[in-house]
């Protein structure tokens, strides 16, 4: 293994224990391709797929895999037409069997941070799907919950600004402002501490960078 393959792996252990300790299921893979055929194996036939805003989930195959078998009832919000249609996937999520999403950050003693402009990725992780899969590449693991504040705040949130095209200051100079624009993709900032229920929460942790 690579110095980088060595310390990915390390630390990956090091996270899957102090997931545990907060009830949370963790795996370690070492590539991208590995994640998903790991996730797609844990996906009976029949289930209810849904997923959050996530490029990780989506440039790595996840969501194609899973188009793919033809054997799951997937709610995509990306087929959602209007305002409304869209608000009803969001609705739709809560009953799914399997909410797909990534993070923004996680601690290394395994505090998962998010942003949300909307607010429907955190309240499914919240409540409501039957199993929430986290799938995270090693590059957004920090040192510490403010750590992991900081980067959710001065790195993912500027670059899906830019991504969204959204009309906040961040947008225009690629730096948090803590802004209190309407647009902000800040609006809604969510720790996940510990998993109430065991299970609910599995985290796939994936030894490239993935995402922003």
């Amino acid at each position: 293994m690579t110095p980088l393959e060595t310390r990915n792996a390390r630390l990956a252990e090091k996270l899957i224990k102090n997931l545990k300790r907060r009830n949370i299921t963790a795996h370690y893979c070492a590539t991208a391709s590995q994640a998903v055929e790991l996730i797609s194996s844990m996906i009976g036939d029949g289930s209810t797929v849904t997923w959050g805003g996530s490029m990780t989930i989506h440039d790595m195959g996840l969501t194609d895999a899973l188009r793919r078998r033809n054997t799951l009832n997937i709610i995509d919000r990306a087929q959602a037409t209007t305002p409304d249609e869209v608000r009803k996937t969001y609705i739709q999520s809560f009953e799914a069997d399997y909410y797909l999403t990534s993070a923004n950050a996680i601690s290394e003693d395994g505090v998962i941070v998010n942003i949300d402009g909307n607010g429907n990725r955190i309240a499914a992780i919240s409540w409501g799907p039957k199993r929430v899969v986290f799938v995270v590449g090693m590059n957004k693991v920090a040192q510490t919950v403010d750590a992991a504040l900081s980067r959710a705040r001065s790195t993912a949130a500027p670059i899906n600004a830019a991504r969204l095209g959204t009309e906040t200051p961040c947008n225009s100079d690629g730096c948090c402002h803590n802004c209190n624009s309407p647009a902000s993709i800040c609006s809604y900032v969510h720790l996940l501490r510990n998993s109430r229920f065991g299970e609910r929460h599995i985290v796939v942790l994936v030894g490239e960078n993935l995402g922003y």
